[in-house]
Order: structure tokens, then C-alpha cells, then sequence
């Protein structure tokens, strides 16, 4: 068994030899005769003395001037280590404060996007809400008579305007979470008595979709704790989504479970489906999982976005499965007032 090669300064350096020969302490001639008897020595024991020792073993260097050329070498090593962590660590001050820059500037944008979006929504609410002043007196013939063809358009550009005003309210509370002055009004209500309204109210657009709308309610049902104002608007967004994304034929599903001191409230369909890997893109604000201008669904890409906000600030969070061509779960709890008297 060979043993291992004596501990010495020596192991640290590397070109030894080259090293000696540049300050014309070993000529190269010895040099290639010192290497060359390590290589036989190799030959017969793996564990060969290193080329400090074997240069002293034939006399080519002297050992006080070969310490310290080894001891310049580590010297000399230490300062280009030395030098280097120096160097990083300027390098990852420097960085650091792009990055923090970076931050700064992305926090700005924030800010801005955020204000420019409040802003505008404010200001096109205005001429909005005299819009449909007027076209509610026109649709009342409170501006003189009109015909059944009149009326119809009149009805059409009516609901478009509903629209519209719905789009500007979610823009302004978009903007009012992201300040993060969201205020909650909590207190104990019936969701079953919500979620019933909810589904009655979603049962036209269903049926113009030729989608099928059903709630199976549950015998008994506890009451929950939240703002019931911000919860409905949250059923009324996914049961929406749910219809606006199933194919005529299919069929959504508003579920209520109760498991223990909480509620499981559940927006089910047999719609198109989500991929897996873009799941969490569907809750990034003024985001479509179709970005093209030919796109088939429309939307601002804020309603699955609020609905997260409202929900995490009811210390609740959105659970997705799905399956593309499938269908899509959303489901969220709710804790009962027995939560607050623990």
C-alpha cells in the first residue's frame, strides 16, 4: 500500500518548477531531469515525492532559496485570491444597487400604471353616467315617442353601456387593491342566500350562452364571516368566467360545502380548460392566456385578479384544477363566526 506524499508548504503551488527557472534559480535542462526522474519514480509508486523535494534530493536547488520561492508562490497566491474576492464584492455592491435601482424605478411604474388607471376610470365614469341618463329617457319615450326597432337598439346599446360601467368599476377597485386600501366591511351572512341570488342573476346570460347553470344547495348550511359585498361581486366574476368560457351544451355548477368551521364555496364547469403550466397567468392583471387581436374571448384580464386580492384580503386563497378541454374548478373557504369566538 503507498503511502501519501509528505504535508508540505509545496502542495499549495502549482507551477513550481516554471516558476524557478523564470527567476533563473534552475535551469531548464534541470528542470526536464528532475521531472523526468519523478516520472520513473511515479512509475513504481503513485505517492512519488513532489518536485521541491526530488530537486532537493539531487542537489539542483538549494533548499533555503526553494522555501522561499514556495513561499512567494503562496504569497502571491493569497494576493490574486485576495484580489479577486475584492473585485467580487465590488461587483456584487455594484449590482446590488442596479437592483435596487431597478426596484425603485419598478415600484414608480407601479405607482403610475395605478394612478393612470384610477384617474381614467374616474373621468370616463362622468360622461358615462350621463349616457345612460339618456338613454334610459329615450328607452321610457320620456323624449317623445319611438318605435319597436328603435327600442331594440336602444336596449343593445343600454347593455353595452352596463358593461362598459362594469369594466370602469373593476379598473377603479383594481387600482384601489393595488394602493392596498382595500377596507372590508366584515360581518356573519347567509352565502347559500347569497349564492342563490347570485345564480338567479347569471341565469340570463347562461341562457344566452346555452349553457346550463345549476346550484345544488345543501340542507344545512352555517353562515359565514366576510364583506358580503366584495364576496358576491367574487361568485358573480367566477360564475362569469365559468360561462363565458363553456361551449353551448355545457354545463356550470355553483357548489357549497360545509367542512368544519368553514364553508368551501366551488365555481365548476365542462369548459375549454386551462393548461397546467399557465394556470397562474390567468391571475396576472390586464393578462389574457390569448394575447392576439383576433382573440375569441373578451376581457381587461382584471376579474380573476380582483377576485385573488379580495379573497387574500379575507385571508382566504383561490385552489384552480383543470383540464384543457375538460373543464375548470375554481374554490375558495370561508370561515363561520365560530372561528371569531375561538
Amino acid at each position: 500500500m503507498s503511502k501519501s506524499p509528505k504535508l508540505t508548504p509545496e502542495i499549495l503551488t502549482t507551477r513550481l518548477g516554471d516558476y524557478l527557472v523564470e527567476k533563473k534559480l534552475l535551469s531548464s535542462e534541470d528542470l526536464e531531469r528532475a521531472l523526468a526522474y519523478q516520472a520513473e519514480l511515479r512509475k513504481t509508486n503513485q505517492a512519488a515525492p513532489l518536485l521541491g523535494q526530488i530537486l532537493d534530493e539531487m542537489g539542483l536547488v538549494d533548499r533555503a532559496l526553494l522555501d522561499e520561492a514556495i513561499t512567494e508562490q503562496i504569497l502571491a497566491l493569497k494576493n490574486a485570491l485576495t484580489d479577486a474576492n475584492q473585485r467580487l464584492e465590488q461587483r456584487v455592491r455594484e449590482r446590488t444597487a442596479e437592483l435596487e435601482q431597478a426596484l425603485r424605478k419598478l415600484s414608480e411604474l407601479n405607482q403610475l400604471k395605478s394612478e393612470f388607471v384610477d384617474n381614467i376610470s374616474h373621468e370616463l365614469r362622468t360622461p358615462l353616467t350621463h349616457l345612460k341618463g339618456y338613454l334610459e329617457l329615450l328607452i321610457n319615450a320620456d323624449l317623445g315617442p319611438i318605435n319597436a326597432a328603435q327600442t331594440q337598439a336602444l336596449e343593445v346599446m343600454q347593455r353595452s353601456g352596463d358593461r362598459l360601467e362594469r369594466l370602469i368599476e373593476d379598473m377603479i377597485q383594481f387600482s384601489t387593491l393595488e394602493r392596498g386600501d382595500i377596507q372590508l366591511r366584515v360581518h356573519d351572512f347567509s352565502v347559500l342566500h347569497l349564492c342563490l341570488n347570485q345564480v338567479s342573476r347569471s341565469q340570463a346570460k347562461a341562457k344566452a350562452h346555452q349553457v346550463e347553470l345549476v346550484m345544488n344547495p345543501p340542507a344545512m348550511l352555517t353562515d359565514v364571516r366576510g364583506d358580503e359585498e366584495k364576496i358576491s361581486w367574487v361568485i358573480l366574476q367566477l360564475l362569469d368566467n365559468a360561462i363565458k368560457f363553456t361551449p353551448p351544451g355545457g354545463k356550470v355548477t355553483l357548489g357549497l360545502e360545509q367542512e368544519s368551521k368553514f364553508v368551501r364555496v366551488s365555481v365548476a364547469d365542462t369548459g375549454i380548460g386551462i393548461p397546467q403550466d399557465r394556470v397562474e397567468e390567468i391571475f396576472e392583471p390586464f393578462h389574457q392566456l390569448d394575447g392576439s387581436s383576433t382573440r375569441r374571448y373578451a376581457g381587461t384580464g382584471l376579474g380573476l385578479a380582483l377576485v385573488r386580492r379580495i379573497l387574500e384580503a379575507h385571508g382566504s386563497i383561490i385552489h384552480v384544477t383543470s383540464k384543457v378541454g375538460e373543464g375548470s374548478r375554481f374554490e375558495f373557504l370561508l370561515p363561520t363566526p365560530e372561528i371569531e369566538q375561538d
